[in-house]
Order: C-alpha cells, then sequence, then structure tokens
C-alpha cells in the first residue's frame, strides 16, 4: 500500500466551503506516482506505457481546507495486462472518500495492451490490498 499526504489548498475549495469534488482526480493522480515508477523507473514520459480506462470516486464525508489528508492507494485486482487501483481519502484520522482507478499497460506505437512483465507483477504483489477501507485510519494500521 502506498501513502501519500496532502495539504489542501484554499483553491481546491468550493462555495459551499469544502474541497470540490474535481479535485480527488489530481490527488490520487499524484498517489499513484509510485506505481507510475514501478512501471517506468526512469519517469521518462516519452516511455510512458499506461493509460487510464476508468476512474471513479464516492464521497463519504466532506474534506476540508486547512487540515491535511492522508491518500492511501492499493492494488485491488491484477490482470494480465491491468490494475485495478482502490484509493481512500482519510482527514482527521476518519474515511472521507473513495476511489477506483484501472490503469492498462500499454503500447502506444502499436495502440495495443501489453502484458505486465512477471518483473513488474512481482512488485505490484507487494502492494495488494483487497479489503474494503476502514472507516478510520486506527482500523486500517490494525489490518
Amino acid at each position: 500500500m502506498f501513502t501519500e499526504i496532502i495539504k489542501p489548498r484554499f483553491l481546491e475549495t468550493d462555495a459551499l466551503g469544502h474541497i470540490n469534488n474535481n479535485t480527488y482526480g489530481v490527488w490520487f493522480e499524484a498517489a499513484r506516482d509510485e506505481i507510475f515508477r514501478i512501471f517506468m523507473p526512469k519517469a521518462n514520459v516519452k516511455e510512458w506505457n499506461l493509460i487510464m480506462a476508468h476512474s471513479s470516486f464516492d464521497f463519504l464525508k466532506e474534506v476540508f481546507w486547512g487540515k491535511e489528508v492522508i491518500v492511501k492507494t492499493g492494488i485491488s485486482k491484477l490482470g494480465n495486462s491491468s490494475i485495478e487501483l482502490a484509493h481512500a481519502v482519510y482527514q482527521d484520522g476518519k474515511l472521507c472518500t473513495t476511489g477506483k482507478c484501472v490503469l492498462i499497460h500499454y503500447n502506444f506505437a502499436t495502440k495495443i495492451s501489453v502484458k505486465i512483465t512477471d518483473e513488474i507483477r512481482l512488485l505490484l504483489e507487494n502492494h495488494l490490498f483487497t479489503q474494503p477501507w476502514p472507516a478510520s485510519l486506527d482500523e486500517l494500521e490494525l489490518l
């Protein structure tokens, strides 16, 4: 599992005073950096080999500016050429938002999916997390 700590910015709030729903896509992408590096250790965008096939969010509680959030990311499914990621946002130790993303290992020149290598698969397996996100960070640490 990966952890990203984010300090919400005032510009990410909306007229209702909480973090705007469009912000979570940006936060979840930031939380995927370590996964990107598994596929592309040199972090060279000219060698990019992932494409997003799906992204969704579930908003459980409001998130506010002025308090850091902890974004947790685990791999919930590992296919032949795809991975499904599970994301969770915690603020004040409480689960506020969950998300899902499907990435495809992809060859942009041929426009087809590519099998995930055994070497990459072994690295990804270290981050499998197939359980539902617990309601609190304390519960998560007990797993």
